[in-house]
């Protein structure tokens, strides 16, 4: 049994055994410091148990934030598919950076709390370390002193008792002696044990710095490719704005030329229409019989009222099969530009025929700005058939045309959209309508 080398009842004392008593003293009060720094120890772990809460919380908001960035960037990639608003994805492209500063901002927080773990672990390290080299040598003490003593020193004590009770009471001695001994061995053994558990720990936050300057260094590049992806959309932004504005302006620009063309056929027809009228009534006053000729140039005098009736309301035939690209009206572009369409557009394969939708003269087959290759068809009392974004004509101007009957075939005059007819109805004088009305329904 190992136990400290004390003097027992009726056991005299040589000069040497006093001096072990007072090696035996300061080992008392080396214990009682070591059971302190024990104290101190054990408050303090609590407080290195904490930090690691705080850096699980700072992994959770960087994976949080990572999958808000995901989400953006998925959501990008469905916008990069279709069409869309170019702001849209400007914002999507800001808010994918500024999640991805902060998630630099989260990993220089979690270094900066993985530099603080590894303080405390190196300070608790060092203060274990202390302990375990003081109670080795208290432990190695009292090894020396028991083998010193020989293996029959515990017999001879308990043998040496003048009585039954101090026989007992050497036996109760020497067993807390031994107890306390198994208590230095095994925190000797605990201290080994959190000393490897420390040195562990290092070793993790270690491998968890260099992790997490890796992720940082990822996500810095990230950001600066991010922040170059913006330059470039804020660029490519510009240049399309400056595309659409001057798209925007050749269009009002063929709108008004056409406008002029419609309103020069209107001043002709009503010119030829008033020449009529005064050579009719010339006749009358003369009393002439004959008939007279119509100007050649001129149908509106042997067709004064329209072929596109009311009754035709909702009820005419399309000019070609196909899907609608755009309507009439105003319409907001995906550059947030407005634009606004005299007439619908039709989708249909290139070189499909395009069929006019009641009798009329061919007044215009030319090209007119972007509306492209365009013929208009002129249907009496002022209504007119426009069919723009052509492939080719099969008439000419002059000629007459039957309901039905061919006029083109579709062409692609605007390089931004995909093959299609642009088809407007304009009543009244040359004012545009909404064709959809006039269209029989689908």
């Amino acid at each position: 049994m190992l136990f400290r080398d004390r003097e027992l009842p009726g056991q005299r004392r040589s000069g040497d055994d006093r001096r072990t008593e007072t090696r035996g003293a300061g080992g008392t009060i080396l214990c009682w410091s070591l059971c302190v720094i024990m104290l101190v120890w054990g408050v303090a772990l609590p407080a290195q148990q904490a930090s690691p809460s705080r850096l699980q919380q700072q992994r959770a908001e960087l994976e949080r934030i990572r999958a808000e960035r995901a989400a953006l960037q998925r959501r990008l990639t469905d916008l990069q598919g279709t069409v869309h608003d170019l702001d849209e994805e400007r914002r999507n492209i800001a808010q994918q950076a500024d999640a991805t500063a902060r998630a630099v901002r989260t990993l220089e927080s979690q270094l900066v709390t993985i530099g603080d773990e590894v303080l405390d672990a190196t300070s608790s390290l060092a203060s274990a370390e202390d302990e375990l080299t003081l109670k080795r040598a208290i432990l190695r003490r009292r090894l020396d002193d028991v083998y010193r003593r020989g293996p029959l020193y515990t017999l001879e004590v308990m043998l040496s008792a003048e009585s039954f009770g101090g026989l007992v009471s050497r036996y109760k001695y020497l067993h807390a002696l031994t107890l306390r001994d198994r208590a230095l061995v095994g925190s000797v053994e605990r201290l080994r044990d959190q000393i490897a558990k420390q040195r562990g720990v290092l070793v993790r936050l270690q491998e968890d710095i260099e992790r997490s300057k890796q992720e940082k260094a990822d996500e810095e590049e990230r950001l600066r490719e991010l922040q170059g992806q913006r330059a470039a959309s804020l660029t490519i932004a510009r240049r399309q704005a400056t595309e659409v504005r001057s798209r925007l302006a050749a269009i009002e620009r063929s709108e008004s030329r056409l406008r002029g063309v419609i309103a020069s056929l209107e001043e002709a027809r009503r010119r030829s229409e008033a020449a009529a009228a005064s050579a009719a009534a010339e006749r009358s006053r003369a009393g002439g019989t004959a008939a007279t000729r119509a100007p050649a140039n001129t149908r509106s005098s042997t067709m004064p009222a329209s072929t596109i009736r009311t009754t035709d309301f909702g009820r005419l035939d399309w000019p070609v099969d196909g899907e609608l690209l755009y309507r009439f009206g105003r319409t907001v572009t995906p550059d947030n530009t407005t634009v606004r369409w005299n007439g619908i557009g039709i989708a249909a394969g290139q070189g499909t025929a395009v069929k006019a939708i009641a009798d009329g003269e061919v007044v215009v087959a030319e090209n007119i700005g972007t509306y492209g290759l365009t013929v208009i068809v002129q249907h009496g009392a002022g209504d007119y058939s426009v069919y723009g974004s052509l492939a080719s004509v099969a008439v000419a101007k002059g000629a007459s045309v039957r309901k039905g009957q061919s006029v083109g075939t579709v062409g692609r005059a605007d390089p931004e959209m995909p093959p299609h007819l642009h088809f407007e109805i304009r009543r009244f004088r040359g004012t545009a309508v909404d064709p959809l009305d006039w269209l029989r329904g689908r």
